[in-house]
């Protein structure tokens, strides 16, 4: 890659070579999917060259605007949301916003004077991205997902590059352009080694027990909460120790349950705030199918039980999930039938010592470092 290559020289030579200051605009967000890989790449970036300047761009309302300041950078929004699902009048509104949105995205662009320009999904990033290609600036998307969305699929005849993270994406995007990067995870989470006993102490667990961790994502996952909640007095009679992340709204009956049973065999957080803790602890592990989490996952290479969410655009959750059940790296269970089969596809691994290490095993080979590394180093090959 080219930092390492200069780095190299560097090092051999003693010549005092760095790569130069870039002026960048991002534009990611919506979710913290999408927030986190586009912040972790301008980290990337500034490790590279210090000086070089970043403006994010996101949407007005939206969690961007509130994030990204306090990861220290600055951001400008766009009025612009997406397509509603059910029949609403905003959706004949939607066509407007775009084009104010492109016509703003514009402006910005041309008070910033940008070298190149990233999209990271999220309602901003196809009016930036569009606008950033038709001013000559060089861009990049990364399409973090197994099935490419559909303004991903519009901007990559405009862009340079194409970041993914799975293989044969080459029936949404042109193969020329595709570079196969990974993921930018956050690196806090994914550092476990060395941390079980802590996390034990942590969780004020059993060391001789095995141990369930269910995560639905910072909000929760109501179908994980309640198929959890279905099989709550197996799991506790069984031994099995559960470390269960409700999210905010069904926190306080997940803890009323708990209580109820007087077990310290399941501990409940609306918010885990020391995942790496859980992660180190954990001998299975029950999460929805995002893209940002599936990369953390195969990072950490822990046996997985994934529960799609339906809730998604073109059921992207599931085709991610798919992914990795085709190469043995994880078990599904479909969201409708998570009451049913969830608890009991559990057990099933983690009563099965053989399958635990083959699912791990397997999960690993699967997994990329240093994603967010490697996407600046694509962005400082097509910079201007």
């Amino acid at each position: 890659m080219l930092a390492d290559r200069l780095r190299k020289r560097k090092k051999k030579g003693g010549e005092n070579l760095q790569l130069r200051k870039l002026r960048v605009i991002i534009s990611g967000g919506g979710t913290g999917g999408h927030i986190f890989p586009a912040i972790a790449i301008a980290n990337a970036l500034k490790k590279m060259n210090s000086a070089s300047e970043f403006l994010f761009v996101g949407a007005i309302g939206r969690m961007e605007m509130e994030k990204v300041p306090s990861a220290g950078y600055k951001i400008e929004g766009l009025n612009i949301s997406g397509i509603q699902r059910k029949f609403s009048l905003k959706n004949f509104l939607l066509p407007v916003k775009i084009i104010k949105s492109v016509l703003k995205a514009k402006s910005i662009i041309k008070n910033f004077s940008p070298d190149v320009a990233i999209g990271v999904g999220g309602y901003a990033s196809g009016p930036l991205i569009y606008a950033a290609t038709s001013m000559n600036i060089p861009a990049l998307i990364q399409e973090q997902n197994s099935f490419a969305g559909i303004t991903n699929k519009i901007l990559s005849k405009r862009v340079q590059k194409i970041c993914v993270a799975f293989e044969n994406m080459s029936s949404f995007f042109p193969e020329m352009k595709i570079v196969m990067t990974g993921n930018p995870v956050r690196d806090d989470m994914v550092r476990i080694e060395g941390k079980k006993q802590e996390a034990i102490n942590f969780f004020g667990l059993d060391p001789y027990k095995k141990t369930v961790l269910v995560i639905g994502g910072s909000l929760g996952a109501r179908t994980i909460n309640e198929s959890i909640e279905a099989g709550l007095q197996k799991i506790n009679d069984s031994g099995i120790q559960l470390i269960w992340q409700t999210g905010k709204t069904f926190g306080p009956k997940a803890m009323k349950l708990i209580t109820s049973l007087n077990t310290k065999n399941i501990v409940t957080f609306e918010f885990i705030q020391r995942m790496d803790y859980a992660f180190a602890v954990a001998d299975v592990i029950i999460s929805r199918a995002g893209a940002s989490s599936v990369s953390e996952l195969a990072l950490i290479g822990k046996p997985i039980v994934l529960v799609p969410s339906p809730n998604v655009a073109e059921d992207h959750q599931t085709k991610n999930a798919m992914a990795f059940v085709k190469k043995n790296a994880a078990i599904l269970v479909a969201d409708d039938e998570a009451k049913k089969d969830l608890i009991n596809k559990t057990f099933e691994i983690i009563n099965n010592d053989t399958l635990q290490k083959s699912l791990s095993e397997n999960i690993r080979k699967l997994a990329i470092n240093d994603s967010a590394d490697k996407i600046a180093n694509e962005v400082y090959k097509i910079a201007k």
